[in-house]
């Protein structure tokens, strides 16, 4: 009995540690379950048990890899510096895959050839760089270890990635099956690239940033050579790319969402409620940011990110399995989250009340202004929350109009952040 009040011990103070999780191995995780999901579900979609939404699964892939754009410049056909121009490319990208999710039937054959493209003409790109670059295979392969691991694991996705890059532009050269073992297989070599990459992160850590005043001199030195401002490096942090892209994705649905209630385009639900479950399983996973407030990044918090992953990943592949359970539990988190994120902002404010002078507030401050955009972000994520636990509430015209002034609200959010930074 002791023995086994040790382990339970043990067990618990590990979930409780701290990961040290890089967004690029989040995002490799992400695409792990995406893929696995995927193939598993394949084997009963082609037996007629499930339904399928190809256009919300193309588009859910295509705002996961905008996400790796975005924030790290990252692309399908190598890395790229981070300029603004590359940010912007990513969020049209993304925008173009919020459609896909959102408006069924319309985009089908352009998401298809361009997720069919990035695998495998990316994929082929991947390899070229992986074995001809003097910095990666060729290196790597003569250190043992972990480094070699890395190579064989870069090698396998990239190679799996062109074969269902083919697949995808070219319908009916595989069966089903075929494709649900490769997909599972894809996914297994994602787990792996992900284990490689934090094992070399542990073994070789980034190095340090460098002093101010070389910063200075090569910022000074980058903007004279990049004298268009859309060439220069995008210095934008991890919460604030974040924002920015559910800012897009919330302001753009709330816009469509115009004219889905008018009855003028088609809508999928499933698609929008996978979405902002995998965005917000992101938030998690990178940053440990919940609709609760931001928390330290545990490994129960993990846990709970890839489940909130893994639950919209499902809604978008397979429509009508998930709904209500979604819809239920994003309301209910929304305005759970919402109420104490004010409690917790004014509750201090009130109870110094009589207890202290007052202190004049410069309302015209980026300090005051932030807890003021703070404040009405929670106001309508609680109104969002409700209309989502009840729907007829109010009607689908508001709904749409709520969602656009939380979507321009996270765009002020990020500006003012960014300005304090």
């Amino acid at each position: 009995m002791a023995s086994d009040n040790q382990q339970a011990q043990k067990a618990q103070s590990k979930t409780g540690e701290e990961s040290d999780l890089s967004l690029e191995v989040v995002i490799l995780l992400i695409l792990g379950v995406f893929m696995l999901l995927f193939g598993l579900l394949l084997f009963r979609i082609h037996t007629g048990d499930l339904p399928y939404n190809p256009d919300s699964t193309y588009g859910l892939f295509l705002v996961i890899v905008s996400l790796q754009i975005i924030t790290m410049g990252k692309t399908p056909f190598g890395d790229l510096r981070r300029s603004w121009m590359v940010v912007i490319v990513g969020i049209c990208t993304a925008i173009l895959g919020m459609y896909a999710c959102f408006i069924p039937g319309t985009l089908t054959v352009l998401v298809r050839m361009l997720v069919g493209i990035m695998l495998s003409f990316g994929g082929v790109a991947l390899l070229l760089q992986l074995y001809t670059s003097g910095e990666k295979a060729k290196k790597w392969m003569k250190t043992s270890g972990i480094l070699r691991q890395l190579t064989t694991a870069c090698g396998f996705v990239y190679t799996i990635s062109v074969i269902l890059g083919l697949v995808t532009l070219l319908p009916g050269t595989t069966t089903d099956q075929q494709t649900a073992v490769l997909l599972l297989i894809y996914g297994i070599s994602f787990f792996y690239l992900a284990w490689c990459i934090q094992k070399v992160n542990e073994l070789y850590p980034p190095k340090k940033t460098r002093n101010p005043a070389y910063e200075q001199m090569t910022s000074v030195e980058h903007r004279s050579r990049y004298s268009f401002k859309l060439l220069r490096d995008a210095s934008l942090p991890l919460s604030i790319a974040l924002w920015i892209l559910l800012g897009v994705l919330l302001t753009f649905l709330g816009l469509l969402l115009f004219r889905v209630y008018k009855g003028i385009i088609p809508f999928s639900p499933d698609g929008q409620l996978g979405l902002l479950m995998v965005i917000t399983a992101i938030q998690i996973l990178a940053i440990g940011e919940t609709p609760m407030g931001q928390y330290k990044r545990s490994w129960l918090l993990i846990i709970i990110g890839i489940v909130f992953a893994a639950m919209g990943i499902v809604s978008c592949i397979v429509p009508g399995i998930l709904t209500d359970v979604i819809k239920m539990l994003l309301g209910f988190s929304n305005i759970i989250g919402g109420s104490v994120l004010l409690i917790k902002r004014y509750l201090p404010i009130l109870h110094d009340i009589g207890t202290r002078p007052a202190e004049p507030v410069d309302f015209t401050s980026v300090t005051s202004r932030l807890q003021t955009t703070q404040t009405m972000i929670n106001i309508i994520v609680i109104t969002f929350g409700v209309t989502m636990v009840v729907p007829s509430l109010v009607s689908g015209q508001t709904v749409a109009g709520i969602l656009v002034i939380d979507g321009l609200l996270m765009f002020l959010l990020a500006y003012f952040v960014y300005r304090m930074t």
